[in-house]
């Protein structure tokens, strides 16, 4: 069993929980189920939500988080009530001016952090040098890297090309003095190519990425399929490539990198694919344990306090542009 030190607090209907529980015999004495009457749903607008769902399993967990019952809440809901609930909840640390949601992508290097893929719509310079904080911390901490490579993602390499947001943000973390080391910006391969450790870009840009990889990986299995069936050759050439097919399975599978963690609260909160199964929720809690493990806010507030110090001439340096 993993994690056989780690406890579970269960937020939702006692009545449907615990028969379920009750077949689970090894995860006896490691779960506590608190009743919540009612659920958030996927059609459920942030807004209204945040008003009315505070009998909801979603809003206990994050509620649980706060009052330091719970070291991080996970969910598999709807994320927009998700965020809201955590900021209303956990708010902003107070260096940080918007949480964004960080996400492990595999790459041909191995994984990456890419951050935001969905919390932020746009994002001006500041935010996006807050990113590259919170991302950086995240790479360091998760993937014990000492100095994580990091770029913005933009629509090419040369330092003219982007709009003002991410030319600006790229002026200030050149003189930032973060544990990294900045390459400028990347393109949409170099996601994963793995070029650098550590992207960053708004959460508009990020979740079509996101979600145009994940589809992407569907595709590719789906064409080896077909023609690894189509035909005997191709059934028995599938026989003898059949450990190479399954290692190339696990590494375009998502349900491995499964968890967006939102950084930058004042707490923890993980967000699993709505869509995912067993597999893909256990890698979600796999990320959840790791961001407590390796204390990631304490890293974020210590490098955002240390690039404050240096704001007065990274401020003098951008209004010179």
């Amino acid at each position: 069993m993993r994690h056989p030190s780690v406890k579970f607090l269960l937020h939702g209907d006692e009545a449907e929980l615990n028969p379920l529980l009750a077949k689970r015999k090894k995860l006896a004495g490691r779960v506590e189920v608190r009743h919540a009457p009612e659920r958030v749903r996927m059609e459920d607008k942030p807004s209204q939500i945040v008003r009315r769902g505070r009998n909801t399993s979603m809003w206990r967990a994050i509620e649980s988080v706060s009052k330091k019952e719970a070291d991080v809440a996970l969910s598999a809901g709807n994320t927009g009530a998700l965020m809201a609930m955590a900021l209303l909840q956990l708010r902003p640390l107070d260096s940080i001016d918007r949480p964004a949601i960080a996400a492990l992508w595999p790459t041909m290097r191995g994984q990456s952090v890419v951050l935001d893929v969905g919390a932020n719509i746009s994002a001006d310079a500041e935010q996006l040098v807050d990113f590259a904080v919170m991302g950086q911390a995240f790479a360091r901490a998760v993937l014990g890297l000492e100095k994580p490579t990091l770029g913005i993602l933009n629509v090419g390499e040369e330092d003219v090309k982007g709009n003002e947001s991410v030319r600006g943000a790229a002026q200030i973390l050149r003189t930032a003095g973060l544990p990294i080391e900045f390459q400028g910006f990347v393109e949409g391969d170099d996601i994963s190519g793995g070029t650098v450790d550590v992207v960053v870009t708004d959460g508009f840009t990020g979740n079509v990425a996101l979600k145009t990889a994940e589809g992407a990986a569907k595709l590719v299995i789906g064409y080896l399929r077909g023609a690894l069936t189509r035909s005997l050759l191709g059934k028995i050439g599938a026989v003898f490539a059949s450990g190479a097919l399954a290692a190339l399975r696990r590494k375009l599978d998502p349900r491995a990198s499964n968890g967006g963690v939102f950084l930058g609260l004042n707490g923890i909160v993980v967000k699993s694919h709505g869509g995912t199964d067993a597999l893909g929720f256990a890698s979600a809690v796999d990320m959840a344990i790791d961001m407590v493990k390796a204390d990631v806010i304490s890293k974020i507030v210590a490098d955002r306090a240390n690039l404050a110090l240096r704001a007065p001439a990274v401020a003098s340096g951008v209004g010179g542009s």
